[in-house]
Parts: structure tokens; sequence; C-alpha cells
């Protein structure tokens, strides 16, 4: 049974139509507003706050605690610098994602985890051999994502330091001023997006999100639901775990596992780091064939083909404001032979195009590969044309400012 986040009596009275949906166990908005475009304008044109508090979070500490990570992960941990954040993701034995997220080096000897699934076994299971603690802080840690251009003035208004010198994927310990609540806070984020977020003690949480939505009231700060974030991560080019590709732990057959390389996550594996990791020998073997039968790639859907698709029906062209998650069929250019599948796909308010995110086969990863998607309207199953281009979608140089 679902349960509010830690922010709950502060998000429950702003979520007009009751919209919630299940996320690890906890309730998580859809959309707080009539609809989520509004909470999408927030995240790029002004600040928005989002509930991150479900993810599954981790503190790993003790002399083996870089041992631990550099044992787990298939980036080099040994280059991470104290107060430095590495988005990667780590393999079962046989090179397949188990998970992706973030690691943070807090100290010389302590390290914050955070992951879409439960990893607490895996980690133990690694840690043999190692002097290490791994504490789940899930439950104790809330977590709320500051995100949209105006993200740092908020958060600079909320703590009176300036934070222009905290650069993307650094974190650093800061204090909000109404009530002094002690925080943590990593350039990091799910939007692609100038962003922060903000690591909160529990019985904290509430007291943080006054303060933070009283900074951005100048703003125009909004809380922003799942729907939106959908929206602004496709965009990004950012992959979702059980919707882009599947947990090689859920995975039922070879065909839903994923090796890094197929997700476009190869520049996050180092092969040749000192320290072994879990599914390094798979993944040299792989490189070493050439490479996985599946890439992941960008696809601009031709929007003259869907409005004809609607046209053949005395209809007007439609396409769904919310992301599309389920699977659609890629085919070659020409014929009927399938190469790939779509796995999330859906409008960019921003680019003004038709976007998703496919699954191919290597000869269609190039730039400009010409592919044929299925597109369905009023039950008959047509085709629209799509484009490679590259990822993401939208690169803001903000983000990174």
């Amino acid at each position: 049974m679902s349960i509010g986040s830690p922010f709950h009596a502060r998000t429950a009275p702003l979520n007009r139509k009751q919209q919630w949906r299940e996320w690890s166990g906890y309730w998580a908005s859809s959309a707080y507003a009539d609809a989520h475009d509004i909470e999408y304008n927030a995240i790029r044109e002004a600040a928005a706050l989002i509930d991150v508090s479900p993810l599954y979070k981790y503190r790993v500490t003790g002399p083996d605690a870089l041992a631990l990570v550099d044992r787990v992960v298939t980036r080099d941990a040994s280059m991470m610098a104290v107060g430095q954040v590495y988005y990667t993701p780590w393999c079962d034995e046989h090179g397949m994602v188990i998970d992706d997220g973030t690691v943070h080096r807090v100290a010389e000897d302590e390290f914050f985890w955070t992951a879409a699934d439960p990893q607490y076994r895996w980690l133990t299971l690694n840690a043999r051999g190692l002097t290490v603690g791994i504490e789940d802080v899930t439950e104790s840690l809330a977590a709320v994502a500051l995100q949209g251009p105006f993200a740092r003035a908020v958060l600079e208004e909320a703590t009176e330091e300036p934070f222009g010198d905290l650069r993307y994927f650094k974190r650093r310990a800061s204090k909000l001023l109404a009530g002094g609540i002690e925080v943590g806070v990593s350039r990091t984020g799910y939007t692609g997006d100038l962003g922060y977020e903000v690591w909160i003690p529990v019985e904290r949480a509430a007291e943080a999100w006054d303060a933070l939505m009283a900074a951005g009231r100048a703003y125009g700060i909004r809380p922003a639901g799942m729907l939106a974030l959908d929206v602004v991560r496709l965009e990004a080019g950012l992959v979702l775990l059980e919707v882009d590709y599947t947990s090689a732990r859920h995975a039922i057959n070879p065909e839903q596992n994923y090796s890094p390389f197929e997700l476009g996550m190869g520049k996050l594996v180092a092969l040749d780091k000192a320290s072994d990791f879990v599914g390094r020998l798979a993944l040299r073997r792989e490189h070493g064939r050439g490479g996985p039968a599946r890439r992941l790639v960008g696809v601009q859907l031709s929007w003259n083909d869907i409005e004809r698709s609607f046209s053949r029906h005395g209809l007007p062209p439609a396409i769904s404001a919310s992301i599309d998650r389920a699977a659609v069929p890629v085919y070659a250019p020409r014929g009927d032979r399938q190469v790939g599948k779509l796995t999330s796909h859906g409008w960019s308010p921003i680019l003004k195009q038709a976007i998703g995110l496919a699954s191919v086969s290597p000869a269609y990863e190039a730039l400009g590969s010409k592919l044929s998607v299925e597109w369905t309207v009023e039950g008959q199953r047509g085709r629209v044309d799509a484009t490679v281009v590259p990822l993401p979608f939208l690169d803001l140089p903000r983000k990174r400012a």
C-alpha cells in the first residue's frame, strides 16, 4: 500500500485533481494543475519543485567504501574527488545493466548513492571481504529537485549563499535560513535544465518545502509532477528504467537485457580502469565482437506524416501532451522488416517536434538514418517516417553554466 512522501502534507493540498501515481511505495503527483503544461513551462521558463523522495538512497562508509563503489559501477570511481557526483550504470556479471543513478563522494571514506530500484542486497553481496558500512537512508532522507532557469536564484534566496561556483555534477553542504535546516545540495537533476537536488532530513522536509516555495515566489516557482518531468527528461534524451530498458534483475528473456553500450552509456564504461568491476569481462567480450546488436538513438517523427494519418480518417491531427511509454515497432524505411522499437515518444513543446527514443540495429545508428515508425489512428495501423537525430534533443547551455 502506497504512502505519502515526507512532503505529502504540503503537496497533497496543491494537487487540485488528486492525480497520483505509485512510485516505489509512495504517492507521487502526476500533475498538480488541471494540465501539466503549466508545470512544464515552470521547469523551462521559471523554477519548479519536484518531489523525488521515492528514490532509493544509500550511505556507503568505511575504509573500503571506495573499493566497493569501484567494484560495482562501470566508471572509474578512483578518479572521483570529494564533492564530485557521478552519473553511472552498474551491471550484473553478464554486463547487463541492473540500474543507473548517481554516486556522490561526500568524504574520502563516504559515498551517497541514489537508484531507481532497491540496491541494498546488491551492494551487500559485492561488499564481501571489504571493511565497509552500507546504510539504507531512503526513509530518513527526503529529496526535492529544484529545476529551471531561476533555480539558482531561488536557492541563493533560500540560503543567502552564492551557488554560481557549484559546478555541474558537484555537491556541497548548505543550510536553509528559514529554520536553519542543514541540507545537502547537488548540481544534478533529470530535466536537462539548470537545476539542483536538495537532500533534507525527513523530519524537516515540510519546513524545507515551505522555505523553498517562499524563496521562489518572486520567481514564479511551481510544484511539478511526473507528467511534466517525463516530457523534460525525454527532451534531455534521458532513459527511464522499465520504459527505455529493463533491469537485468527483472528481465525474463535475453531480449530484455541491455548492456550500457545499448543505452548510449558507452562513455560511462571504463573497461581499462585499474580495479575490476562486475560485468567487465562480459563487456570486454561484447566490445571485441564489435558492440551490441542494438543502439539507442533519438528520432524525429515526420509531422506531415502524422497529419496525413489523421486526415485519412477525416480527423484533425493530434498528439498526446503526455509521453507515450508503450513500445512501438520501428521498421526499415522500405518494406516490413522490423529493425527496432520506439520506447518513449511524444511532443516537445519547446522544439515543436514529435520526438522519441528508439532501440535499433547498428545499421540505423548513424545521424540522418531514415526509419519508419508504426502509428495507429482509429485502430488502424499505419507508418510515419522518422529520422535519427543527435541526442540530447534539447541541449541547454545553462544546464552546465
